[in-house]
């Protein structure tokens, strides 16, 4: 971390909260629906596709998660009705994870059954490593009932390459991405060349083995990676996707789109877009300091 992306960090509670909704602004659709849709339909004109995240994580009881489940109800039927190009990403403890699996899979099979319904696909967000044996056993469960269904790895994981070789033998639909929660070095690795070589590592595997990999990076070198072995494996652009956060790089963004390859934008939005934006940032200091600069060149 360097020193100016590290003041930024620790600078972070004493930012008032219209500053940093300022900031937010850029990487937040807005706080309704309506909000996200029209930032669905920028994206699409400009040959993107989207997928749509209700901000805000670990319900608190039955009825906060359930009230979930009808929110993205709802964003699978707009997305229907406004003909936008997009699906939907959903957090297992937004769903009610934490109060027990069984809650959780309820709500998470109804999601899917009714984006089945509507030809729509559902991934379901990795969160930290606390979350990802429940996480892959219901996408494991899910896919033996359904096929509009995909569910995110992360590279600096060690126990991923376990993961990997089961998942791509039943093909699954991945996201990858490089991790952003913080973890012990007994379970992730911490340098950032190793997190890219087994980032490289695993997309090539799963693709050889014919997996439909989103290729989630806002680092110019992991998609390099991702363009070589695309090239390599002669894959068309139906088998394979990059993937980006709103607002973070878009002149890269446009560089994907512009040589070809399909791209799909990560559109979060809801009223708990504060938490999200502050953790967001102190989790990746390079991306707050990208922010702070991007800020300080609009004051």
């Amino acid at each position: 971390m360097n020193l100016f992306n590290k003041a930024v960090v620790s600078t972070m509670p004493m930012i008032p909260k219209a500053l940093v909704g300022k900031i937010a602004s850029r990487y937040v659709a807005g706080e309704q629906l309506s909000d996200a849709i029209a930032e669905v339909q920028n994206i699409n004109k400009e040959g993107g596709l989207a997928t749509l995240d209700i901000l805000g994580e670990y319900s608190k009881n039955e009825a906060q998660a359930e009230q979930t489940v009808n929110s993205y109800k709802e964003i699978l039927t707009t997305i229907s009705d406004e003909g936008v190009d997009s699906n939907i990403s959903i957090k297992p403890t937004a769903l009610g994870l934490k109060m027990g699996y069984d809650v959780c899979f309820r709500n998470v099979r109804s999601i899917v059954k009714e984006a089945a319904m509507l030809n729509n696909f559902v991934r379901i967000d990795m969160e930290d490593h606390g979350c990802t044996d429940d996480t892959l056993r219901m996408y494991y469960e899910l896919r033996k009932e359904f096929d509009n269904v995909g569910v995110v790895i992360q590279a600096y994981l060690r126990r991923t390459i376990r993961d990997v070789q089961w998942l791509k033998k039943m093909k699954a639909n991945l996201r990858l991405c490089k991790g952003i929660y913080s973890e012990p070095r007994m379970i992730a690795y911490k340098d950032r060349d190793i997190i890219i070589q087994n980032y490289a590592f695993l997309l090539e595997e799963l693709l050889q083995a014919g997996s439909y990999v989103g290729i989630a990076t806002h680092c110019e070198e992991t998609v390099w990676h991702g363009l070589k072995i695309v090239k390599q494996l002669g894959l068309n652009r139906d088998q394979y996707e990059f993937q980006m956060l709103l607002g973070v790089d878009p002149e890269l963004r446009q560089i994907i789109m512009n040589e070809g390859h399909r791209l799909r934008v990560y559109v979060p939005y809801g009223e708990d877009w504060y938490p999200y934006s502050t953790r967001r940032l102190k989790e990746n200091p390079q991306l707050a300091g990208s922010v702070a600069k991007d800020f300080l060149k609009l004051s």
